[in-house]
């Protein structure tokens, strides 16, 4: 009952957009899952031609609120392993088709002993929707 008074109290925008990369989730982790990154990514990046005109490009504040909902989707969704990869490709996903030109990173957290992979995505060299994360981007 609480999720859906949570879900009520969001704008009609951020709602549709949460509902959007929630049924995004999965078909991206299937794809994880059966055919890799790299074809996933190719796959993203073929369906993600960009699909609003130039002059409506995405915000980097409208950009950090929808990678903090696909944080969102990504803890809601039961069903699936909705990692921070899964919800990073449908931030990816989500902006192209806007007219931006994101990039997905990759990093590493080593404080802790045991590394902790992260991913994440940037647009205009600035992380979305990542608060308080230490981890250090791969150079490749």
């Amino acid at each position: 009952m609480r999720t859906l008074r949570r879900w009520w109290a969001l704008p009609g925008r951020d709602r549709a957009r949460l509902l959007a990369l929630w049924l995004l989730l999965p078909p991206i982790s299937l794809a994880l899952r059966t055919a890799g990154y790299r074809r996933t990514l190719c796959w993203i990046h073929g369906l993600s031609a960009p699909r609003a005109p130039r002059g409506s490009l995405p915000t980097l504040a409208e950009s950090h609120r929808l990678a903090e909902l696909a944080a969102i989707a990504g803890r809601q969704h039961g069903s699936i392993d909705a990692t921070c990869l899964r919800q990073s490709l449908a931030v990816l996903w989500w902006l192209r088709r806007r007219g931006a030109q994101p990039e997905i990173r990759f990093g590493v957290d080593n404080a802790q002993g045991a590394p902790d992979m992260h991913a994440w995505v940037e647009l205009d060299g600035e992380r979305l929707g990542q608060g308080t994360y230490r981890h250090r981007p791969f150079h490749h």
